[in-house]
């Protein structure tokens, strides 16, 4: 499969890869997409598969990113420091006759309204090379999410900061008139990409949330950004060019192994360009109703594209951003406590069925409880078939919750068998269980009739 390279927001530009764009099919419709959101009402495919190079809308600065900061105002006599989201229901754009009753902002009037909302976000990395302190700085954008202090954007903006353990990489959020402020992470969702972040600020300018269901192709939408780190607040103006496009990422965790991970974005010709990674994308009444997030930017082949940036739906990601406030992590989400991989294509040609191979099981774990080993491969979920570690990942983000029960079909010395499994769920506890024992998973792996075999696969 190509992959598709984007920007990261962290040393040298260059996050991972991408895996190839073909705009599968949405899974079954009323099922949680990842967590939280609903995935979309099942479409069918969109003809061949398009590679192009993806950028996600992130930069990469000398120094800090631009300046900037809000002026202040209450919408209410309620206390600074209390925590409300702003949600509006806005009226349905018709699709034969627009009545206009809803009266949608100019563009003048859409920028005053929310540029006190929205930020700019600097992620500094201290590093010790050669017994000389460097200094370098990621830049993205971000939005206030109310007036305590809760800022959102993406987690590929902060995820160095996320990762990191020793207080060497710090956050700082920059308003529009020049105030600055260090911020503390509450929570990072990297499926979904997304990332709540704290300041010690009140009285903020809240952004107001708007009803990403209700978006048509063709109605107008507008991005505030930081693009490249330095053309700090700018405003854009586009369309929505189309609505549920699945993409799927592929990339290495800190660990080295492969991950996957899909997103449902909308698509607008908005110009986005690295640096306004987690910025608000707003409809024309002035609601947020998607987070900026990636562009297309040329072909395998070296065709360049133009106007291809894709958004976060707005609705898909509330319910994600209340849990990481309450939680600094996302409920509900499905674990199964095992490390799986593709089997090779040159085992299959003798005779292995494709699948999830197992290669660790995790010290009580669901998997372990279901009698799932080492060497057994995952072929199905329930009626879901599965070929690869990737669509394991897939049928569990998509189809199942923590505590739901489910039949896995494996395959074991060449028999198939039937487990039941009760899921856990995804948490630090889980997650810390679930670290590859090398040396034991080594000597599994040679014992049985993978030997050899590329391991590293992904953690479930």
């Amino acid at each position: 499969m190509d992959e598709f390279n984007f920007y990261n927001s962290e040393n040298d530009g260059y996050r991972g890869g991408f895996g190839s764009y073909a705009d599968p099919e949405p899974v079954i419709p009323g099922t949680p997409f990842a967590t939280g959101g609903m995935r979309p009402p099942k479409k069918k495919r969109g003809g061949a598969a398009k590679v192009v190079a993806l950028v996600l809308a992130c930069a990469i600065a000398g120094g800090g990113a631009g300046v900037g900061g809000a002026y202040l105002y209450n919408k209410a006599a309620v206390p600074q420091n209390t925590t409300i989201i702003h949600e509006e229901n806005r009226p349905q754009v018709q699709t034969i006759v627009n009545t206009n009753n809803g009266q949608p902002m100019t563009p003048e009037q859409l920028y005053a309204a929310n540029l006190p909302s929205c930020v700019g976000i600097t992620v500094n990395t201290t590093q010790n090379i050669w017994g000389q302190t460097t200094t370098s700085a990621a830049s993205g954008s971000g939005f206030v999410y109310s007036r305590d202090g809760y800022i959102v954007t993406n987690y590929h903006v902060i995820e160095e900061a996320d990762r990191d353990d020793s207080g060497s990489v710090t956050i700082q959020v920059s308003f529009a008139n020049g105030e600055k402020y260090d911020a503390r992470l509450v929570g990072g969702e990297k499926d979904n990409d997304v990332a709540v972040l704290k300041i010690e600020a009140g009285g903020l300018t809240p952004v107001t949330l708007g009803d990403s269901s209700k978006l048509v192709v063709g109605e107008s939408v507008y991005a505030i950004g930081n693009p490249l780190g330095e053309l700090t607040y700018s405003l854009t103006d586009g369309i929505v060019s189309a609505l549920d496009r699945l993409i799927t990422t592929t990339g290495a965790d800190e660990n080295g192994r492969q991950t996957s991970t899909t997103l449902n974005v909308l698509q607008t010709n908005c110009a986005i360009n690295p640096g306004n990674s987690g910025g608000p994308l707003f409809d024309s009444y002035g609601n947020v109703i998607g987070i900026t997030t990636a562009k297309y930017t040329q072909s395998s082949s070296g065709v360049n594209a133009e106007g291809l940036g894709f958004a976060l739906p707005i609705n898909d990601v509330k319910e994600i951003l209340a849990d990481l406030i309450a939680h600094g992590y996302v409920t509900g989400k499905p674990y199964m406590g095992v490390q799986v991989t593709d089997v090779p294509s040159a085992a299959q040609q003798y005779g292995i069925t494709a699948g999830a191979a197992v290669s660790y099981v995790a010290e009580g774990s669901c998997a372990q409880k279901a009698g799932l080993q080492v060497n057994d491969i995952i072929t199905a979920i329930d009626d879901t078939a599965i070929d690869s570690s990737s669509a394991l990942t897939a049928a569990l983000t998509t189809g199942y919750k923590a505590g739901d029960t489910a039949t896995l079909t494996v395959i074991r010395n060449q028999q198939e068998l039937k487990l039941t499994i009760t899921f856990d769920e995804k948490n630090a506890e889980t997650e810390g269980r679930n670290q590859l024992q090398q040396d034991n998973s080594q000597q599994q792996q040679n014992n049985g009739y993978y030997y050899q075999w590329p391991f590293g696969g992904f953690p479930w």
